[in-house]
């Protein structure tokens, strides 16, 4: 007789979102018999305490602590361990993972989903990645020119807030109460610039009906990666176009691609002053001072960073390239002679703006 599958709910959002009063609304609601994961960056675990607080409903609810750590990083083992000694519990229908405000649910899916395919006993199964929206911060804040220039250190902030906003495939907008009915309008039309499909549901206080979660489709890993726009940018542009892609919602985008190095001060430079029409930009460059090093360029608003992140493969050892050049040939698929794997190879989407202007700025930062 085959397992009854075991739902598993993983709640994100940014710190203050929402995420545990929505999870407290969601206990009283004695639906059904949840665990609870709950996950916080620090030693002492204030949600999980607040959690506790709310009466004797949690009693029923087994619950489990995550401290120290982040369950898309340095507690995925102990997070799948946890998962599989909840779902030994047959009278639990489901288990509902709070992760932390800053982690990033692409990496606890894709963990998780790595984790299913590699344990086909297990009985656990991802039903959906909800992300919660505080939708007065997001008008105030992003909509609004998110920050002034000065205030640097929170480009990575928003930055995070838009990957937990496109990969889900529900959005809680929360605090609604906080935005009249035309300010609201304008955080949801901004939100579907970034997230064009997953389900959105408003509410007041975290408080949402719980079978609005279980009556939704399963969760499906590859169709919300496509859902982002710079996923669809990826999949849907010709590189070679002279115009941009536009879809369904004006909302236009290219692919940027370049073997030779960007310069890294006339870079800068372009970030600096970079395109107000310009709303959302990721991909990889690199410099031509530092051959090593691949780096991450994002850009949401008016904040952009560039993170160094591994090293180009054709930057190993010889004893170390040799052998993976043999094990797996088809990296030299795109390798150019002189730059071997080293690529720039960046989307940009926004919305009235002319690719060829755009185009031209960035061929401005090459190096030849």
């Amino acid at each position: 007789m085959s397992k009854k599958k075991l739902p598993i709910v993983v709640i994100t959002g940014y710190l203050g979102s929402g995420k545990t009063t929505l999870m407290q609304n969601i206990l009283k609601q004695e639906k059904r018999k949840i665990a609870l994961i709950v996950n916080d960056m620090g030693s002492i675990n204030i949600d999980a305490s607040i959690l506790n607080k709310t009466g004797n409903q949690v009693a029923q609810v087994e619950m489990v602590e995550m401290q120290n750590g982040c369950i898309c990083c340095t507690l995925r083992d102990e997070f799948m361990d946890e998962i599989e000694r909840l779902s030994a519990d047959e009278s639990i229908e489901a288990i509902f993972v709070e992760a932390s405000g800053i982690s990033e649910p692409s990496s606890i899916a894709g963990a998780f989903v790595n984790y299913v395919d590699m344990t086909p006993d297990t009985r656990v199964y991802l039903k959906a990645v909800v992300s919660v929206v505080d939708v007065d911060r997001i008008y105030r804040e992003f909509l609004h020119d998110l920050m002034s220039e000065e205030e640097n250190d929170d480009g990575d902030v928003i930055n995070l807030i838009i990957d937990q906003i496109e990969f889900c495939n529900l959005m809680i907008l929360n605090k609604t109460d906080l935005l009249d009915e035309e300010q609201l309008s304008e955080v949801k039309e901004g939100l579907r610039n970034l997230q064009q499909e997953a389900k959105m549901i408003t509410c007041v206080n975290g408080e949402v009906d719980l079978d609005i979660i279980f009556e939704m489709e399963d969760f499906d890993y590859d169709e919300v990666e496509a859902y982002s726009t710079v996923q669809r940018a990826l999949n849907n542009c010709e590189h070679d176009d002279e115009k941009a892609c536009v879809d369904e919602y004006g909302i236009s985008s290219f692919v940027f691609e370049e073997k030779r190095p960007f310069n890294r001060k006339a870079f800068n430079s372009f970030v600096e002053k970079y395109p107000q029409a310009l709303i959302r930009t990721k991909g990889y460059i690199w410099f031509s001072d530092d051959w090593d090093h691949v780096q991450l360029f994002e850009q949401a608003g008016r904040n952009a960073s560039v993170t160094e992140l591994s090293e180009w493969v054709s930057s190993w050892p010889d004893n170390e390239l040799e052998p993976l050049l043999k094990d797996f040939p088809d990296l030299k698929d795109d390798w150019d002679e002189t730059y071997k794997d080293r690529c720039n190879q960046v989307v940009f989407i926004g919305r009235g703006y002319e690719k060829a202007q755009i185009v031209k700025l960035l061929y401005d930062c090459i190096e030849d």
